[in-house]
C-alpha cells in the first residue's frame, strides 16, 4: 500500500485530504475521559496540514442509530484535536450536509476541519452494498484524496473505511502504518519466546485467535473473565463468576490441542474473589479474599487473578523475546482488582523483548493505571482489529488501501 510519505512526496498543498480517523473516544457528558485515539492520529493530520492541505477528518464515535445523536457528537473530540495541534480545528454539524460542505470550502491551505459522527447517517454501516457507495460517494465530493488512518475501524466493512478509498487515490496514515508493521512482527519470522497473554470478559471473544496462536506462540496466559470458563472446563467450581457455558466444548479442545502441540497455556492459580461485583462509581472498598483457583466457594464470583498468578505469569513473560497483551486481567477499574492487571503490564515493562499492548481495555489500563506509554514497545489503538489481524482475517479498511 502506498504511504503518506509517498503522498507528501507527490505534494499536496491546496488539496482536500480526507483523512478517516479513529476518534472513538470514551467520554463522560461531554468529557473526554482518555485521549490516546485522539494523539494517535496528530502526526499524519500535523504533517499534512503543514505541507498545505486542506485537511478533512472524519470518525465515528459510540454506537449511535444511523441518526443525529447529540450523546455522540465529535465535537470534544474535534476541540482536543484543535488544542494537541495548537491550531484552530473548524467544526461542521453534519457529515455531507450543508455544514461540512461550506465548512471544507471555507478551509484555506494548511486547515483542519472535522465533520460530525459518520454513524450520524444509515449509510457509513449499512450492509447495503449500494447504500453504502451512496453514502461514499458524498464523502467523496469533499475531497481529492484519501488518508486511511483509523485502524480501529479497519475491521468493519463501512463506506468511509472500505468504499471510500475505491472512490479516491488514497494512502496509509502513519499509525496504520506502524500499527501494520508491529503485527507483521507478531507473525512474521517471530523472535522467540513469544508469550501471549489474553484477558477480558468473555472467551468467545478470543477463541479464534486463540486458535490461531496454538500454532504459534509458544505460551499463552488466560486470565480476566474468561479464565473462568476454562477452569470451569478443566471441571472446577467458578461459583457466580462470569462463565459462558456454550464455549466450554471448544476450550476443552483447545486445552487438549495445547497440550499436544507443546504450547504452554497457562491459567490462573489462585484468584480474588467477593461476595458481588464492585460498586464502579463509589469505587467503595469490597469484600476481597485469594482463593486457589480449583477451591472457588461456590457463592462467590472472581474479579482478578490472585498473587501467586501474578508472580507465575511475571515469570512466564520475563524471558519473552515478543509479547502480545489484550485484555485486562481482572475488574482493573476497581482498586481492589487492578493488582492483576498491573502485575502483567509491569512484567511487560520488565521484558527484555519487544512488548505489543493490543489496544481496546488494556490500553485504557495502561493510560488508567499510570503507567509511561512510551516504556511499551508499541500500544495499539485497535483491540479488535488487533485480534482479527492474528486470526489471519482480511480486514477490509487494509485491503481497500492496497494499490
Amino acid at each position: 500500500m502506498k504511504t503518506i510519505d509517498e503522498l507528501l512526496s507527490e505534494g499536496v498543498a491546496g488539496k482536500r485530504v480526507f483523512v478517516r480517523a479513529d476518534l472513538n473516544v470514551p467520554l463522560d457528558g461531554t468529557t473526554i475521559t482518555d485521549d490516546g485515539r485522539i494523539r494517535a492520529v496528530v502526526s499524519t493530520v500535523k504533517a499534512l496540514a503543514d505541507a498545505g492541505a486542506r485537511v478533512v477528518v472524519a470518525s465515528h464515535l459510540g454506537r449511535p442509530k444511523g441518526a443525529p445523536d447529540p450523546a455522540f457528537s465529535l465535537a470534544p473530540a474535534a476541540t482536543r484535536l484543535g488544542e494537541l495541534l495548537g491550531a484552530d480545528v473548524a467544526f461542521a454539524t453534519d457529515t455531507v450536509g450543508e455544514s461540512a460542505s461550506s465548512t471544507v470550502a471555507g478551509l484555506a491551505d494548511g486547515q483542519v476541519a472535522v465533520v460530525e459522527n459518520l454513524r450520524f447517517n444509515a449509510g457509513e454501516t449499512s450492509k447495503d452494498d449500494a447504500e453504502r457507495g451512496a453514502f461514499a460517494d458524498r464523502l467523496a465530493a469533499l475531497a481529492d484524496v484519501y488518508v486511511g488512518d483509523g485502524f480501529g475501524a479497519v475491521h468493519r466493512k463501512h463506506a468511509s473505511v472500505f468504499d471510500l478509498p475505491a472512490r479516491l487515490p488514497h494512502y496509509a496514515g502513519y499509525l496504520i502504518a506502524t500499527e501494520v508493521g508491529v503485527l507483521r512482527k507478531l507473525t512474521d519470522d517471530v523472535k522467540r519466546p513469544y508469550v501471549v497473554a489474553l484477558g477480558g470478559a468473555k472467551v468467545s471473544d478470543k477463541l479464534a485467535v486463540i486458535d490461531q496462536l496454538l500454532g504459534k506462540a509458544d505460551r499463552i496466559l488466560i486470565g480476566g473473565g474468561m479464565a473462568y470458563t476454562f477452569l470451569k472446563a478443566q471441571g472446577h467450581e467458578v461459583g457466580s463468576s462470569l462463565l459462558q457455558e456454550d464455549q466450554i466444548p471448544a476450550v476443552q479442545e483447545y486445552l487438549e490441542r495445547a497440550g499436544k502441540s507443546g504450547v504452554e497455556l497457562v491459567l490462573p492459580v489462585d484468584t480474588l474473589v467477593a461476595g458481588e461485583f464492585p460498586d464502579m462509581k463509589a469505587k467503595a472498598p469490597g469484600d476481597p479474599e485469594s482463593v486457589a483457583a480449583d477451591a472457588m466457594p461456590a457463592g462467590k464470583m472472581g474479579l482478578d487473578i490472585g498473587p501467586e498468578t501474578r508472580k507465575l505469569y511475571a515469570s512466564k513473560l520475563a524471558d519473552a523475546a515478543t509479547v502480545f497483551w489484550n485484555g485486562p486481567m481482572g475488574v482493573f477499574e476497581h482498586p481492589d482488582y487492578a493488582e492483576g492487571t498491573k502485575a502483567v503490564a509491569q512484567a511487560l515493562l520488565d521484558s527484555p523483548g519487544f512488548t505489543v499492548v493490543g489496544g481496546g481495555d488494556s490500553a485504557a489500563a495502561v493510560r488508567t493505571l499510570g503507567f509511561d506509554e512510551q516504556a511499551f514497545g508499541h500500544i495499539s489503538t485497535g483491540g479488535g482489529a488487533s485480534l482479527e489481524y492474528l486470526e489471519g482475517k482480511t480486514l477490509p479498511g487494509l485491503a481497500a488501501l492496497e494499490d
